[in-house]
């Protein structure tokens, strides 16, 4: 395979925007945190938590599904801090951690249905 040399026409542009591209690891994690939006569970888990705080059970319940499913999944969004938890006595409730992840999903919403 031949290495092809690329002219640049707009060799100013190009090293503009080159400059202005985060690092290469910083890519990498927004790429692993968008993975986790391309889960219909998941997505469903923050949109209750979006609605209210919530714990495992009543998750469980209100999903129809099983409360090791869900916890399963909380695990996963605990892991990229999309979802906290605080102890009310025995009970574990559990919300968004902050109102950036409710913003990522009415944006995502508002873009999703512009193509309606």
């Amino acid at each position: 395979m031949e290495d092809k040399e690329y002219i640049h026409i707009h060799e100013d542009v190009v090293a503009q925007v080159q400059s202005r591209l985060p690092e290469e690891a910083k890519l990498y994690d927004l790429a692993e945190f968008f993975k986790i939006f391309g889960d219909t569970t998941r997505i469903k888990i923050l949109y209750v938590l979006l609605q209210q705080e919530m714990c495992v059970l009543d998750i469980a319940l209100l999903l129809g599904m099983t409360q090791s499913a869900i916890s399963h999944q909380l695990r996963v969004l605990k892991t990229m801090q999309l979802v906290k938890f605080r102890r009310e006595g025995k009970t574990i409730l559990y919300s968004l951690s902050d109102s950036h992840i409710e913003n990522i999903l009415n944006q995502g919403m508002e873009h999703i249905s512009e193509e309606e």
